[in-house]
């Protein structure tokens, strides 16, 4: 019978150290990647990131570098690569470094939920798609689009499309005192002169619900693109899910357009609703006489956004659609 001894007994000796994996303590040194090859995420699928490299615009796939940690890139993401990046058939590279993000659009499922989901980065744009009509608009879907939009920052622009099939002067009225530029479009529209005008050299991220006809849009400005467009249900009103990813592609004309999936919802439990007045300069500076803890909503009984507007410093419909904004924040957009 052999006699066990205590832990004191044991020395140096005792200890066996197994070879290989984890045998050497790692080090917090990491490469420094000073030939590291720049480019720009456009797509990404299951681990995989398509990015464009070089002044020849060469398409490179590549997987992340394990100290990026997951989902740490998203679509239109400035990035460093190393490895193979000469784009040939087969070929791997591996992205090294993410570039810092001139501007990040953000989501949440709902206005509980606390984990934001990032949707693009480095857009200067935001384009909400909608339809005049088949489907029906949705003015508190787009109002809360709006407020993710000066959150992060972002001009937003307003395109109203199927515009043959009805008016869109209620939407260009209900948004004219936010000063957003609206543009209409409809099928038999194949220039598209304004709009196509409009996104030059800009990086400008498409949002919408389904079947709003944003996958068509997308064909007629990048032509080849070849976007998968769907229906819509005759009994809801929904459209089909056509895009199942958000996929950035370059205009001829020069810029970007980013197309997202059609979604039915935008949570914005991220945006303050106490920093929101500063995306309304004008609006801002009249608050400073407004009483502590003020949030400038209609049920405010001592708020100056109402003395300016009383005193014609401000538009009361510019207020007014300020507040819309403001309560969309607190809103569910499921209708």
């Amino acid at each position: 019978m052999t006699k066990r001894r205590s832990p004191a007994s044991y020395d140096e000796s005792d200890v066996r150290v197994r070879p290989g994996r984890g045998s050497r303590p790692r080090s917090k040194m990491r490469p420094a990647h000073r030939n590291a090859t720049p480019g720009m995420v456009t797509a990404v699928d299951r681990g995989r990131y398509t990015c464009v490299v070089g002044d020849d615009e060469r398409i490179v796939v590549a997987i992340t570098a394990r100290e990026l940690g997951r989902k740490a890139v998203v679509v239109g993401d400035r990035v460093d690569l190393v490895g193979d990046v000469s784009g040939q058939e087969g070929s791997l590279a591996r992205i090294v470094r993410v570039h810092p993000r001139t501007s990040v659009l953000r989501r949440t499922a709902d206005d509980d939920d606390p984990v934001e989901r990032v949707i693009v980065a480095n857009a200067s744009h935001l384009m909400i798609v909608t339809s005049i009509a088949d489907p029906e608009p949705r003015p508190r879907l787009i109002d809360r689009c709006l407020v993710a939009a000066y959150d992060a920052g972002m001009t937003p622009l307003l395109c109203l499309t199927k515009s043959d099939l009805g008016d869109p002067a209620e939407l260009r009225r209900r948004y004219a005192p936010l000063d957003v530029p609206t543009v209409a479009t409809s099928l038999d529209d194949d220039a598209r002169a304004e709009l196509q005008g409009t996104l030059r050299d800009r990086t400008t991220v498409l949002v919408g619900h389904s079947g709003v006809g944003k996958s068509t849009l997308v064909n007629s400005l990048v032509p080849g693109s070849d976007r998968a467009i769907g229906e819509v249900n005759v009994v809801t009103g929904r459209g089909r899910h056509t895009s199942s990813s958000a996929v950035a592609l370059q205009l001829p004309q020069g810029g970007w357009v980013i197309d997202t999936p059609g979604i039915r919802s935008f949570g914005l439990a991220h945006v303050d609703p106490g920093a929101f007045i500063e995306a309304f300069p004008d609006l801002a500076a009249e608050t400073e006489r407004c009483p502590r803890g003020c949030t400038h909503s209609s049920a405010e009984s001592e708020c100056a956004l109402d003395d300016a507007v009383a005193e014609r410093r401000l538009d009361g419909e510019r207020v007014e659609s300020y507040r819309r904004l403001l309560a969309s924040r607190e809103r569910q957009s499921g209708d």
